[in-house]
């Protein structure tokens, strides 16, 4: 288990702010009571904050017939879907949502190139909503394997989670089960694969990013 990057500046003024409010507390001699509550209140911050960044150094079992699941949550939406951005046609859309204490790291879900990636600013709509996969602000990552086949997926921004973070771009080479991204605080990520796609998860199962089988090809 290691601390991931993206969680250093929050770290830095939770701890900031747990040294300011206990030095005033001391300052001030504040009774007991309050300075116990104080205690409390900062070692809550404290754990929140570590536990929300954590990042589990995973070993990957890379399989080229397979979808890993982009990330750890609960798999939200399977469905037969128009996917409009890019392929413009009908997709298996296969949506997995993340709550403030899953681990909020996101993976390739496949070997390949990356052929489109586009940012879109929006809402902040609550992740499980409908319309959050075309409303909200979230990035659209396009890979290709070697034999042609592409796979779309999307981060998706909720109503808490402010920032969405990617590490990739157009032309780049990417793995099966490494990093491409980091969502914060409560998230979304959709997945679209080609009709005829076999899905080896349900509605409500829970997922592990970079190790659950969500489909085969």
């Amino acid at each position: 288990m290691k601390f991931h990057k993206e969680g250093y500046t929050s770290l830095a003024l939770v701890v900031l702010f747990i040294f300011i409010i206990n030095a005033v507390a001391d300052y001030y001699d504040a009774n007991q009571i309050i300075k116990w509550f104080l205690y409390a209140v900062s070692a809550f911050l404290f754990i929140v904050i570590v536990q929300f960044f954590r990042s589990p150094i995973k070993k990957i079992q890379i399989d080229a017939d397979a979808v890993l699941c982009p990330v750890d949550g609960k798999v939200v939406v399977i469905e037969e879907t128009e996917e409009n951005e890019y392929f413009k046609d009908k997709r298996i859309q296969v949506s997995i949502f993340m709550s403030p204490i899953n681990v909020h790291v996101t993976r390739n879900p496949i070997s390949g190139i990356v052929t489109f990636f586009k940012y879109h600013p929006g809402k902040f709509l609550v992740a499980w909503h409908p319309k959050s996969s075309t409303d909200n602000e979230r990035t659209t990552i396009v890979v290709k394997k070697d034999n042609g086949v592409e796979v779309l997926f999307r981060q998706i921004a909720g109503a808490l989670a402010r920032r969405i973070v990617w590490y990739v771009k157009e032309e780049q080479p990417v793995t099966q089960g490494d990093e491409f991204g980091f969502i914060k605080f409560g998230s979304r990520v959709d997945v679209f694969l080609p009709l005829g796609t076999k899905i080896n998860v349900a509605i409500g199962d829970k997922t592990v990013g970079g190790k659950t089988v969500i489909a085969r090809f």
